[in-house]
């Protein structure tokens, strides 16, 4: 890679860091950041394509209470990098590198957990700090400690990113290249495995009697070949207007004197 290359991936990488935790421009989302160090390094269509992949697993990847979600950030900007060094290299399949880089994105993401306990530690000492700009009535030096916190997210994702890019692109394209088939093949199967497991998750926390009818409908709809995603997307805004149409005539009593103003679940009701 060259400089310039490098500063542009760590750049990404710091925005990334920092969205993990401000969550506003979705930098950190793995469509954007592959699809931004894609874009810099001259493989954007690889990077669009590894992007697409990760974000269906990390549609699943949500902080609930005290449980922390796996680090989309690491894992988007890692796995990117390691793919353009696979491709840079000249020898590397382009569906073997991306399957790859798929399956090495979970462990990269258990690893940015780590990283992100140690920066949410040394957070603690920062809130003390601006506890004493508070009592002291400094609201510059909140403001101070405030950026070097967020900065403090950005570095945790920029270091690693930068030391992977000063990897050789030949010794990842061999190494690439050395895997077994049954090893390729199984990281394959692994990783549209999770792939489909961040998808249910997004479905089981969606999923109630009423949206049932839909998904199955969704997936029939989905088998024909002849459909493209436009189809798809315009039979899906069909079907919305249609159910928000007949839930309006329910809430106005649809000539039938009630209902619970969901059409849907008043039939399901009704077979119960």
């Amino acid at each position: 890679m060259t400089p310039i290359t490098i500063a542009l991936i760590v750049i990404v990488a710091f925005l990334a860091g920092m969205e993990g935790i401000l969550d506003e421009f979705e930098f950190h989302q793995p469509l954007v950041a592959c699809t931004l160090i894609g874009l810099v390094s001259g493989h954007l269509q690889e990077g669009i394509l590894l992007g697409g992949q990760l974000q269906m697993i990390a549609l699943g990847w949500a902080n609930i209470g005290a449980a922390v979600a796996p680090d989309a950030a690491l894992a988007s900007v890692a796995s990117a990098i390691i793919m353009v060094l696979a491709l840079n290299g000249g020898n590397a399949d382009v569906s073997n590198a991306i399957t790859t880089s798929v399956a090495l994105a979970i462990p990269l993401s258990v690893a940015g957990l780590f990283l992100t306990m140690i920066c949410r530690t040394l957070a603690t000492g920062i809130v003390h700090a601006m506890d004493a700009c508070a009592e002291k009535g400094d609201f510059k030096g909140i403001e101070v400690w405030q950026v070097v916190a967020i900065c403090m997210q950005g570095v945790r994702i920029a270091i690693p990113a930068a030391l992977l890019c000063v990897i050789p692109d030949s010794a990842v394209t061999n190494a690439l290249n050395a895997m077994p088939a049954w090893l390729a093949g199984g990281m394959a199967v692994g990783g549209g495995m999770v792939a489909a497991v961040g998808y249910a998750m997004v479905i089981n926390m969606m999923a109630t009697k009423e949206t049932w009818p839909f998904f199955i409908l969704g997936f029939v709809l989905a088998a024909i070949s002849q459909l493209t995603l436009i189809a798809l997307g315009l039979i899906g805004i069909s079907l919305a207007l249609v159910y928000l149409g007949l839930k309006d005539m329910a809430k106005q009593g649809g000539g039938n004197g009630g209902g619970s103003g969901d059409p849907l679940g008043d039939i399901l009701n009704d077979y119960e």
